[in-house]
């Protein structure tokens, strides 16, 4: 009878010492009563009835996920291997017990195949250069699905975009010959506004003769200041005229 007693008391406190659970301030608990759900509990001490009551626990801190590499070809034909993170967390602990079978799985395979669908949409160029609205184009898609989850996917980064060697150096290429096109159309751009200021140069030196006149003198003072041993000296046909003038007066007279 003592050993009977002994084994009930026992089972007593074990019983009484397991409805207790402490839940931290990052966790929730979500309770079963036979089966059904019952509520979602915590932090702090909450108590469960034994047999009677289940507990999920569930964490409500931001989930670092790596994503592994993905294999897949872009829209203009480009095979590449890009990894991303994701950063989730689950906001009603509830739905991620009672939704999906295993939360975490379904996150980490759905960002997956999300990843290669919206990638694969857009081609290369737009892979190395526009990462920032890729990424959240495919966290946006991420957080309309695992809505139904519970859970908010806060961030989606893309972190390596390999690709082969032969496609590195017909990049290299690319970007050498985009230099040289820019060049050639600054410098003719260059030429252009050159030709238009001669233009307007030689339109106000025709319409003022002392414009004229100071540009020979400069000419000259250029001219003086070179290292050569012989000097041309440009002769203005206004000159030319003025001295038939003053010959042919003083034949005249």
């Amino acid at each position: 009878m003592e050993i009977f007693l002994g084994i009930v008391v026992v089972v007593f406190v074990g019983l009484l010492l397991a409805s207790f659970r402490v839940l931290r301030e990052y966790e929730r608990g979500v309770v079963f009563m036979l089966g059904r759900f019952y509520g979602v509990k915590g932090p702090g001490l909450i108590i469960i009835i034994p047999i009677i009551q289940q507990m999920e626990r569930v964490g409500l801190r931001t989930i670092v996920m790596d994503i592994p590499t993905q294999d897949l070809i872009t829209r203009d034909n480009v095979s590449v291997k890009v990894n991303a993170v994701l950063y989730f967390r689950v906001v009603e602990a509830d739905k991620a017990i009672i939704n999906v079978e295993d939360y975490m799985e379904a996150t980490g395979q759905l960002a997956q195949t999300t990843l290669r669908s919206v990638l694969g949409q857009h081609e290369l160029d737009e892979l190395l250069a526009e990462r920032d609205r890729l990424n959240e184009d495919i966290q946006v898609i991420l957080d309309r699905h695992t809505d139904q989850w519970g859970i908010k996917v806060a961030n989606v980064e893309i972190k390596h975009v390999d690709i082969d060697e032969s496609m590195v150096r017909a990049i290299a290429k690319q970007a050498e010959a985009e230099r040289e096109r820019r060049a050639k159309i600054i410098h003719a751009q260059g030429e252009q506004q050159a030709a238009e200021k001669l233009v307007e140069a030689a339109r106000v030196l025709s319409t003022q003769s002392e414009a004229m006149q100071l540009r020979y003198l400069q000419t000259l003072t250029e001219i003086a200041g070179e290292k050569s041993s012989t000097i041309v000296f440009p002769l203005p046909m206004n000159l030319l005229s003025n001295l038939q003038k003053l010959v042919g007066d003083g034949s005249d007279s």
